[in-house]
């Protein structure tokens, strides 16, 4: 059933009423239609819809015409005809059939060409559907692997903070935050016996930065500050390593210039605290 459909819609049908088929196709056509019912229903079908609008679009002969070709016949015999009604045909036989071939060939095309527009516009409507439906599932991916990502970061910051509590070798400072940044928060972990100093992003709440500054962290030693490197709002790992340090009474961190400063910028400072080892 599904072959005799693909037939039918192929268009191949119109062809054959219309006289446009070869010889061979002809005969494969009529070879269908005896071997299927519907075939032979459908031929049908298009002959009696041709048929019918040809006979719909039929043109009259008007008055002019009628006396113009009166009036090149014989002039002593013009006036008898004329007063014989008589039906002048339009065109001749063999006109009328190329016409008529030529109306079938129209209807046919109209038919094809609405049947492609509404097949264009299906396929474009679910193309449309189909490019949201992969849009919506990527940015749904997106959000999910950063999720993700989130959730691994923190678990590392996290386990990191537990591995320096359980062992006497790190000390924790914590660092508040000040007049201008009352919110900000930030560890520090300060190594007993090699001084090592890491920072912990998971465990960090900072202002924002623009494109053109970072942070910058510095240790008070004997009333003076020391740098000890600057660091970004971003990283791959949850824990940063900063410029080692013997002795500090504290630790503050500082908004500067892309690539740090000599001396600390106290107008932009945000976070700030005191070591008590």
């Amino acid at each position: 059933m599904e072959e005799v459909k693909a037939y039918i819609e192929s268009g191949i049908l119109e062809l054959y009423v219309l006289g446009q088929l070869s010889a061979q196709e002809c005969s494969e056509v009529e070879a269908m239609a005896a071997k299927h019912a519907e075939i032979k229903a459908e031929i049908l079908s298009i002959e009696l819809a041709m048929e019918s609008y040809a006979l719909e679009n039929a043109i009259t002969p008007s008055a002019e015409l009628e006396d113009k070709i009166l009036s090149q016949l014989n002039p002593a015999k013009a006036d008898k005809i004329k007063s014989e009604p008589k039906i002048v045909p339009l065109y001749n036989d063999a006109s009328k059939g190329k016409i008529k071939v030529l109306r079938f060939a129209l209807v046919a095309c109209v038919a094809l060409l609405v049947i492609s527009i509404a097949a264009l516009i299906s396929v474009y409507s679910k193309l449309n559907s189909a490019h949201d439906q992969i849009a919506s599932l990527s940015t749904q991916r997106d959000q999910f692997a950063s999720t993700v990502s989130k959730l691994e970061f923190d678990k590392a910051g996290m386990e990191n903070r537990i591995a320096m509590t359980e062992t006497n070798e790190w000390a924790t400072v914590k660092l508040a935050g000040v007049k201008n940044s009352p919110k900000a928060k930030m560890l520090v972990y300060w190594n007993k016996i090699n001084k090592n100093i890491l920072i912990n992003y998971a465990a960090m709440d900072l202002p924002k930065t623009d494109q053109s500054h970072e942070y910058q962290l510095w240790a008070l030693v004997d009333g003076k500050p020391v740098s000890l490197g600057v660091f970004g709002e971003n990283a791959k790992e949850a824990v940063k390593q900063m410029e080692t340090i013997e002795k500090a009474q504290a630790f503050a961190v500082t908004i500067e210039p892309m690539g740090g400063s000599q001396n600390p910028t106290m107008e932009k400072m945000v976070v700030m605290g005191g070591v008590t080892i």
